[in-house]
């Protein structure tokens, strides 16, 4: 992600009234796996997956591998994880996603 890209979703999530996300959470030590925005509070994460179209990382098997590995322990603890590739963050339908899952668990 771009800075760009970080400062406009920020602004589409201010927008609509969907609070600030912390950046880069760790949420597991003393593992290092991060989550790209994550909503603490909601157990809501959103993970940005770029190269999916390119061969990138999160396209490869022993990539994959390991962030299922990161994913199922995000699960057992109760993670909700939304995905979305770079060019799809500031879309109404990212952001729409994002609100929908804060409103279900009353986060909003």
């Amino acid at each position: 992600m771009t800075p760009l890209q970080n400062a406009l979703f920020l602004a589409a999530l201010q927008a609509a009234f969907v609070g600030k996300p912390e950046s880069e959470l760790r949420f597991a030590p003393p593992r290092r796996w991060r989550f790209d925005y994550a909503w603490p509070d909601c157990k809501l994460a959103l993970e940005v997956q770029g190269g999916i179209w390119t061969g990138g990382r999160h396209s490869r098997g022993a990539a994959m591998v390991k962030e299922w590995e990161k994913l199922n322990t995000a699960a057992i603890q109760g993670w909700r994880i939304i995905y979305c590739q770079p060019s799809d963050l500031t879309k109404p339908e990212t952001i729409n996603t994002i609100r929908a899952a804060m409103m279900d668990f009353y986060c909003v």
